[in-house]
């Protein structure tokens, strides 16, 4: 483990192995330990490098505005990365989007694992599902609260309550039960998105510089693998759809019986399937 300096910020970071360089960008209610497996695998054959985005893990938090594809760009740069595949999952996935279109030459392959979308508004009936799940772990009032950073002091029950209601609706996905995943990863999924709360609500408001991407999909040039998770939300399915049809030459893996962080529940085919597109 280590910390390195990139576009005015400091990110926990973790590199290893030799060959084509590899990128492994995180979910938005995880950090980099998600990707325990696939790193010590892909680094059999390949340079591999993941780190926590900022408000993430062990790296800085966000302050003003913040772009964070940019600071991924920055990232490789600090390594002395030219060219990288991008394997991303949920936002990680996004932001690999944006890369791919601020940078196209730096990218060489993008492989989006159960993969967000700037600037994306999610249908309605998954918003409101969203915000029914997390108003009832959470008292809409404190919640309101911690969300405008106005609140004077942050319950941890909350936060926990907050984890544990994301972490069943999206690492589980709205129509299983948390019995699905072995308790590990559960345990895991679960601690980690307790941290993203904890330092997103206690921590200074700030922006996100939102690029426009859905409009210019089909300008993505790099080889690109389309990974889901069929039981996760309604939202990212169709988002898949999207990908696929809007990405040229896109491919398409589909996971049954699998939530929103198939690198976590099903390790060994995740990785598989990327040691493939790698190739």
């Amino acid at each position: 483990m280590g910390m390195i300096e990139a576009n005015g910020a400091r990110f926990g970071y973790d590199e290893a192995g030799e060959g084509p360089a590899v990128v492994l960008l995180h979910a938005g209610l995880a950090d980099r330990r998600m990707w325990d497996h696939q790193f010590t695998a892909l680094a059999e054959h390949h340079r591999v490098i993941r780190y926590d985005r900022r408000g993430h893990g062990e790296s800085d938090g966000p302050e003003g505005t913040v772009s964070h594809h940019r600071d991924l760009l920055a990232v490789m740069d600090a390594l002395g990365v030219d060219e990288a595949a991008l394997v991303g999952s949920s936002m990680g996935g996004a932001y690999s989007l944006d890369a791919a279109l601020a940078a196209p030459s730096r990218v060489r392959r993008i492989a989006l694992v159960g993969a967000g979308l700037s600037g994306h508004e999610w249908p309605a009936d998954m918003a409101a599902e969203m915000w029914a799940t997390l108003r009832a772990a959470v008292p809409p009032e404190r919640l309101e609260q911690y969300q405008a950073h106005t609140a004077e002091r942050v319950d941890e029950a909350d936060v926990s309550a907050a984890a544990e209601a994301n972490a069943r609706y999206f690492i589980v996905g709205p129509h299983r039960t948390p019995d699905v995943l072995d308790a590990r990863t559960w345990s895991m999924a679960k601690e980690m998105c307790e941290l993203v709360y904890r330092r997103a609500w206690n921590g200074p408001k700030w922006t996100e510089d939102v690029p426009a991407t859905r409009p210019r999909l089909a300008e993505i040039a790099a080889p690109t693998l389309v990974l889901i998770g069929l039981s996760d939300a309604s939202g990212l399915l169709a988002l898949a759809d999207l990908f696929t049809t809007a990405i040229p030459g896109a491919r398409r893996l589909d996971l049954p019986d699998t939530g929103h962080l198939p690198p976590m529940e099903r390790p060994a085919e995740t990785t598989r399937a990327l040691l493939d597109f790698l190739a």
